[in-house]
Formats: structure tokens, sequence, C-alpha cells
């Protein structure tokens, strides 16, 4: 991207205003007068307006799960050209049936630079995932790189919401909500359905070479929410006021725009003569969120032992049955480990449910860094049942530690943990980028038993 263009981009993102609280009820207009009031939906809108509603839930969910907007917008989503069948590039849905599911333990270094001119639909890459895009079950796992805006090209997934993690490199996101901006460390929320296009920030030196590189997790189910604290009480984990929401900005644009929306797993493309993101006031609580990691209140034991990493859930969407989720979004952030007489690092564990890990900054505490390691913009899979937990060098290390106060906040990891196996894709089973010995890390794991 051009470094002109770059520098404005940052400038724009370093300048936006947000409001606070998740799954609030919140307004907005970017025209004073263009929020009807009194009622959704009057006669005439104000300002010409168009009065139109996005709903995230059926009509009929109980309210505590009701997820809608208003929109007040220059023109009606209904005014466009039908869509036609695009190329899926190298973006994939559920159900993934072009590999069989594998107990093996997999990883995954980063993805390789993006070619020239890669934008971030363009540098979407598909993992794996699980459950049926068309019944609104399971997730999917992507990656993407991208090294160029979106240009007169919008996005929307009628499949799932998309939890947008940045690795490298700060975006830029403009939505029919108005505009948000994510650095490395700082997660977003697109709803289902919700239009929106990319723009990297990252300049060369900054972050490494231009562009932006990151993790996505594709929500087929429910809609991801806070947990239940339970036990924990009323505060803790994430709060709720450190979710930022847009404010309303509209695009007055007439001219070309490639509309692409995701529905059914395939790509479908149509050429509007404006842009969509005209919205011009909103009101409601399905909207976009940006939400700083290293704001996560992490509790943890203050006596002995390892919690479960349930503790560090950020965001759950639930499934029918009750604790467990069809996706956790947990994450790995600072913290204190103070256990006494206790192995500190995550243990070694056999999993009803699938983690996949990856790693946003520095190093995890318990996998080692480096060459053939566990690097930022890599992931790890492990499938259900698949043994897991610190490799050879940290447990030997860990196991002969004085046990002082001790800080971890040299890296920055998060999880998608799921219900069902994550089936890789054809593409990643096969990539370039598999480490193809990572089992190698739990080898030389000594007998200590003394007893033949």
């Amino acid at each position: 991207m051009h470094g002109d263009a770059t520098d404005t981009t940052a400038r724009t993102a370093g300048s936006l205003t947000y409001l606070s609280g998740f799954g609030n009820e919140h307004s907005s207009e970017a025209v004073p007068g263009a929020l009807p009031h009194g009622r959704n939906s009057p006669q005439r809108a104000p300002l010409g307006l168009y009065a139109e509603q996005l709903s995230g839930s059926a009509f009929t969910e109980p309210r505590a799960h009701n997820r809608r907007s208003w929109l007040y917008r220059i023109r009606p989503s209904a005014a466009h050209p039908p869509f036609v069948r695009v190329g899926n590039g190298g973006l994939r849905s559920a159900p993934f049936t072009e590999s069989v599911p594998d107990p093996n333990r997999l990883r995954w270094d980063p993805l390789p630079e993006p070619a020239p001119g890669t934008d971030f639909l363009a540098g979407l890459w598909t993992l794996g995932g699980n459950g049926d895009a068309t019944q609104r079950t399971g997730m999917a796992v992507h990656l993407y790189h991208a090294d160029s805006p979106m240009r007169e090209r919008v996005f929307s997934d009628a499949d799932g919401e998309l939890l947008i993690v940045p690795e490298r490199g700060g975006l830029l996101v403009h939505t029919e909500f108005g505009r948000l901006a994510a650095h490395p460390g700082e997660v977003l929320l697109i709803p289902r359905g919700v239009r929106f296009r990319v723009d990297p920030t990252g300049t060369p030196g900054e972050d490494g070479p231009a562009g932006a590189r990151g993790y996505v997790c594709e929500n087929y189910g429910r809609p991801f929410q806070l947990p239940d604290l339970g036990p924990i009480g009323a505060n803790g984990l994430a709060s709720a006021r450190d979710f930022r929401a847009p404010v309303a900005a509209y695009e007055d644009v007439e001219r070309p725009v490639e509309v692409v929306s995701k529905f059914c797993g395939n790509l479908w493309s149509a050429r509007y003569d404006h842009s969509p993101l005209d919205v011009v006031a909103w009101h409601g609580n399905h909207l976009p969120y940006v939400y700083d990691l290293r704001s996560f209140n992490v509790l943890g034991s203050i006596s002995y032992d390892h919690p479960d990493p349930s503790i560090f859930t950020v965001l759950t969407s639930p499934s029918d049955t009750p604790g467990l989720a069809g996706v956790d979004f947990v994450v790995f952030a600072p913290r204190w480990l103070v256990g006494e007489d206790t192995f500190r690092p995550p243990y070694f564990h056999r999993n009803v449910m699938s983690e996949y890990m990856g790693l946003i900054e520095g190093a995890y505490d318990a996998k080692s860094a480096g060459k053939g390691g566990f690097v930022p913009g890599g992931g790890s899979l492990h499938n259900m049942m698949s043994a897991h937990g610190p490799d050879r060098d940290t447990f030997e290390r860990a196991s002969a530690a004085e046990l002082r106060p001790q800080k971890v906040d040299d890296g920055l990891a998060f999880m998608f943990e799921t219900r069902w196996p994550v089936t890789a894709t054809a593409q990643a089973a096969g990539a370039g980028h598999l480490q193809p010995r990572y089992d190698d890390v739990w080898q030389g794991l000594q007998r200590h038993f003394p007893h033949a």
C-alpha cells in the first residue's frame, strides 16, 4: 500500500471515538436529527432517509438474547442488482468434507507473505472447522494476510459472526455502523450480516513487512456473549464497559462498489452503483465491537494448582447444553503465578473439547519459541482427546524452578475452544508451513518412576 495512503489510514484509525459497553442498547447519529424519536419506522424517516431493521436473531427470541438494530440510511439495502457466484479463493466453510478429522496434534508456522495487492477478503485462508454453516452450528478457523485496502469492495458474512484477531499490523474497519480500529493485542467482533471493508494500517519497519496478518474465528452458532461468572461474583474477566462500539459515520458514494456476500459457504458478488456503508444513524444492540485483550481481568489461584483455562474466557457462544460452548474465545494475558507446590505451566491434558491456539506476540509459557517452535502468527490444533501439554523443555524447567512469585508478561496467546473436532482443510493439511515433526516436542520425557 502506498506510504501516504497508509499514513492517512493510520491517522484516521488513531483519531476515532467510540461508545462504551457490550450488549448495550446504543444509538448514534452522524447528522443531528437523523434518528427518529418515539418510533422506529415513521411514515417519513428524518432527512429523507430509509428506515431498515437488521436482525441478528429471530424476532421471538428471549429479550436477553435478542439482537437487532435499526438503521437509517441513504438507500435501502434492497436496492441492489442480482448477486452472482464468484470464486472462493482460500475460503472454505462447514461442513468440512474434503478431509477426515485427524487425531494427531498439528502445528503451523505463520502464513507466507501475501502476493502484492492482496486485500483482507482475498487474503482469507481457511485452516478448518466443524458443524454446518447452513444449520447455524459450529465454527471455522481462518487466517488472513493482506497488504492492500479493500478498494471499492465491501464484504458481509451471512453464515456467521467474525472475531478478528490481529497479530501483525493494525486494521481500520469501515462498517455500516461506523469505523473501528484494532491493533495486535485487540480483537474485532463483526456481527452476522454486517457489511464492512478493511484497510491495513501497518507500515514497513513498524510491524515487520507492510500490511497485516492475523486470525479469524467464524462463529456459525449463537452470537458471542460475555460468560456467566458464577461463584466469581459480579466482576472479573472481560468487563462490558471495556468493549468499544463505533459512532455513526457514513459514506455518500455515487460510483460502482463491489459487494461480496458469504452465503451458505460460497462467495456471491453484486456491483452496486453506491456504497452500502451509507447509514447516517442507527440504534440497537446488533453491532460491532473492538476490545483490548490487555484489559482482561485475569483471575487465578493464589494458593495451589493451576486453574482450568476456562477461567480465561473472554467471550462464549453457548450451545443447547448448559455449560458446553459451541466455541469459546480464551486469552492467556499477562498475569502473576504464585501457586505453592504447584507445576505452574498448563498441565498435561486430554480434553473433550478441541483447541486451536494462536500466538499474538512473545512466547507462550507452555511451549518453546524460536525456529520450528510456537511463534507469533503460527497456530496449533489439538483435537478432542488428543494428549497435549508442556513440551519437554518447559516441563524440565518448570519442575526444577524455584517457586517465587512470577510475572508472565512476555507473551499474548489465545485459544478458540470448540465442542466438536476441527477438521483441517485439504489446503491446511498439505500446507508448506505445516510443521512436519510437531510430536517431537514431547519426545525425551524420561521415566522417573523408580520401580521396574
